[in-house]
């Protein structure tokens, strides 16, 4: 995966037509009926990224339903629960783990109190979301731009300050599908790009709504108790940060310009379980991590005898862009009567 079109990228461009092929075949066969897609009771609002490698998708989808909670609706949120060891439909409460559920679906259940379930088929997990929690009005599908079989009501790509990196499809760039959306391709009714700044270079696609959403690290840490801490106050001792995140030196760095010098950084993969993490800190047993909420909710059975915090991710979503959000769902309000897609 690419972010320049330098060598070796080119190399790799045949695969990426190949792979081009294929994803404009397949949404061929949706357009046409020759797949189906399930469609639901309720609106779904699907928030997922087009690049490889991360670009900000869980903390949208937490300002997204926070969102909602205030707006007056009653949202439930799905998830395939990456990593999780089986595909059978279930709930996420506060004390799942997140070897059964996936890291993402927990932490979004313990940070909006919201009705959250997971299921490898997506819609499966909508319905029994629905079937357990039938106040649920809306269902906001925590990743999932790319999959067919459960009808979207609205989109919203997220994006990065990488953007669309060079341009090309998977393996030669970043990109799991063409942007700007062609042919048979859905196109998201809205894009969130998530840059550490005002100033970064601003994604663009004719007729497609770019709303730019900076992204900082909260002014307080918390730790697995519920405890908060200045983040100040941690740049004055010794700390390692870890982190188990699609792009953990965006993290790293964030901690830096706030202020948080580490000692050491421990990068592990994104999805990285309690297994890696344990080793990954053996060596040290004292020194205060600091690291994401996602991997906050894997730590927590760890039994670590050195202090951990975790530092969430704060957005600022313009007015404007949660506007645009509202006007989108705006048909199907409970106060507007429309409870169905």
């Amino acid at each position: 995966m690419a972010a320049s079109r330098a060598w070796p990228a080119p190399l790799f461009l045949p695969l990426a037509w190949l792979y081009g092929l294929s994803v404009a075949l397949r949404h061929q066969l949706y357009r046409l009926g020759w797949l189906r897609s399930e469609r639901l009771p309720v609106p779904v609002l699907v928030i997922g990224n087009l690049v490889a490698g991360g670009a900000g998708k869980t903390p949208a989808t937490l300002a997204v339903v926070q969102h909602l909670q205030r707006q007056g609706w009653t949202p439930g949120v799905i998830s395939r629960g990456y990593g999780r060891a089986s595909g059978s439909a279930m709930p996420v409460g506060a004390g799942s783990s997140a070897a059964d559920v996936g890291d993402e679906p927990l932490l979004i259940a313990r940070r909006t109190g919201a009705p959250v379930f997971v299921a490898s088929r997506r819609a499966e997990a909508g319905r029994a979301l629905i079937q357990a929690h039938p106040a649920v009005n809306v269902l906001v599908c925590d990743d999932g731009l790319q999959h067919r079989p459960l009808q979207a009501t609205v989109r919203l790509a997220v994006f990065d300050d990488r953007g669309v990196g060079n341009g090309w499809l998977l393996p030669a760039g970043l990109l799991r599908e063409p942007w700007p959306p062609r042919g048979a391709q859905p196109v998201p009714d809205l894009v969130w790009q998530q840059t550490p700044g005002p100033h970064a270079a601003r994604l663009h696609a004719p007729g497609i709504p770019v709303w730019p959403v900076v992204r900082r690290l909260a002014a307080q840490a918390v730790s697995v108790d519920g405890q908060t801490l200045p983040l100040q106050q941690l740049g004055r001792a010794p700390v390692r940060a870890l982190a188990g995140i699609a792009r953990p030196e965006a993290f790293f760095g964030m901690l830096r310009e706030a202020g948080v010098e580490p000692a050491r950084c421990i990068a592990l993969p994104d999805h990285a379980d309690a297994d890696a993490i344990r080793a990954a800190l053996a060596d040290d047993p004292h020194t205060t991590v600091v690291c994401t909420e996602k991997d906050l909710v894997k730590l927590a059975g760890l039994g670590l005898s050195c202090p951990v915090w975790a530092v969430p991710l704060a957005l600022e979503v313009p007015a404007e862009a949660l506007q645009a959000l509202d006007a989108a769902l705006s048909a199907y309000h409970p106060a507007h009567g429309h409870q169905t897609a």
